[in-house]
């Protein structure tokens, strides 16, 4: 599927690229320096420093060395490649990665009301934020959707959904400070089977004692959902923060057996020189991307495409 079929706002590919300005700047330089004009033969030496320059961007030591490799193979096959050539191979090998654009519809939501989301994640990464984001896009699609404040261990989490909820006028469900987060999702459920809600976002918790007690919590939740609600959860989304880097990677591992993931999010794109790690992530996770965070607005959560986030990734440099 085409990026130009994503109902995306105007300013897609602008804002894409604004938000991936820090790393374009830093690899494209570089890249540039390294590989000279683009009909220039490449050699061995220019290929130790491009991987080190990828390395450097955070794409991660096993993809990196997975895209050299290709191209030496290349090298050894033809005897000869431009650098031209050679940036055109990064791109392609970097979209196959990235999964290619998948024919994925958001806005054909599986049967059965509600249609229950799941978003989990450590505590700092952006959830309640996402959260938000995700309540304005569902409402921007024309469909009714409610949130649970099921993270009730962490008050903040609480107040900054009930912000959310005003800024995209979208209903919350809250209970007090230390309940259940398995009963607010319960309740929730049942608010939007009685209110005719098409959507819920429930809200996890991002830490509890042990690593062990947090994931038999969202365990309980998931089963509760399924209970509730066939098929449910029908989305359960894993928020990573792209400016922890590596990081964020060890995050991501807590969360996979367990809950179930189904889509990443990647938040704060903006706020790193490192964006290559989101080329890691797919590589090491295998999970498709759905979504990538921009800014801070409403509207800043943007549907993922491989193939515009390499270009915006490399600017000009692999498109010649």
């Amino acid at each position: 599927m085409s990026i130009f079929n994503y109902k995306e706002r105007p300013g897609y590919f602008s804002r894409l690229k604004e938000a991936l300005k820090s790393t374009t700047e830093d690899i494209s330089r570089k890249i540039d320096v390294v590989m000279g004009t683009s009909e220039s033969p490449i050699t061995e030496a220019q290929l130790d420093d491009l991987e080190a320059i990828l390395i450097g961007a955070d794409l991660g030591v096993d993809t990196t060395t997975g895209v050299i490799e290709k191209i030496r193979e290349e090298t050894r096959g033809s005897g000869f490649l431009t650098s031209s050539k050679v940036k055109r191979m990064i791109r392609e090998e970097l979209i196959k990665i990235l999964g290619g654009d998948i024919d994925w519809d958001e806005e054909n939501l599986a049967k059965g009301r509600p249609y229950v989301v799941l978003v989990v994640g450590v505590n700092g990464v952006g959830k309640t934020t996402t959260i938000g984001k995700l309540a304005h896009r569902y409402n921007k699609q024309g469909k009714k959707v409610i949130i649970a404040a099921s993270d009730t261990f962490r008050a903040a989490a609480v107040e900054q959904l009930e912000i959310w909820s005003q800024r995209t006028s979208t209903e919350i469900v809250r209970q007090a400070q230390g309940t259940d987060p398995a009963a607010v999702l319960f309740d929730s459920i049942a608010a939007a089977k009685a209110r005719g809600k098409d959507v819920l976002i429930a809200d996890t918790a991002g830490r509890l004692h042990t690593k062990a007690n947090l994931m038999q919590e969202l365990d309980k939740m998931r089963r509760i959902a399924g209970r509730e609600v066939p098929g449910a959860p029908h989305e359960v989304f894993l928020i990573i923060d792209a400016t922890t880097g590596q990081n964020g990677l060890i995050q991501a591992r807590q969360f996979l057996n367990i809950s179930g993931v189904t889509g990443l999010i990647i938040t704060k794109l903006d706020g790193t020189a490192k964006g290559g790690i989101v080329v890691a992530i797919a590589k090491e996770l295998k999970i498709p991307i759905r979504y990538v965070g921009v800014g801070e607005k409403k509207e800043d959560l943007m549907r993922f495409s491989a193939e515009a986030f390499v270009d915006g990734l490399f600017a000009e440099t692999t498109r010649v």
